[in-house]
């Protein structure tokens, strides 16, 4: 999220050991999110990246079936907060990011954005999904 923290890093570390913990942590985030902040996942494939969106989601109010964007790019969801989904998986490194509309979402509500670690110079939460086994997960926060 923002932060007045400037040239500072902080950062948190969760075990989650199942999908439903992973997607209750990103439930238990929504409630500190608020219009303008930029969520950026990162991890491999099949790491928790859409469930914990899930978990956004749900804790923003939206009551939409959320899914990867990944041929859409961009997904909306509905809340009390809007949270705007999206995905770069499909961008070539480098490519136009601006056409995504980033600055329009971020106006309108809160952004999280997989495979974030295509955004190197933005500024936001950052949280990456490691996954340890099949079930089990290391997330970390780094703001």
């Amino acid at each position: 999220m923002r932060s007045a923290r400037a040239g500072t890093s902080t950062s948190a570390e969760l075990v989650t050991r199942s999908p439903e913990e992973t997607e209750a942590a990103g439930a238990r985030l929504a409630g500190r999110l608020r219009s303008g902040d930029l969520v950026l996942l990162q991890g491999p494939l099949g790491a928790g990246k859409t469930t914990f969106v899930r978990g956004l989601a749900r804790g923003l109010g939206s009551r939409a079936h959320v899914m990867s964007p990944t041929f859409q790019l961009v997904r909306i969801y509905e809340g009390p907060l809007q949270l705007a989904h999206v995905d770069l998986y499909r961008l070539e490194p480098g490519a136009a990011l601006a056409d995504l509309g980033l600055e329009e979402l971020l106006e309108a509500g809160a952004v999280v954005v997989e495979w974030g670690e295509r955004l190197p110079a933005a500024e936001g939460l950052r949280v990456t999904l490691e996954p340890l086994d099949e079930t089990t997960r290391r997330l970390r926060w780094t703001w």
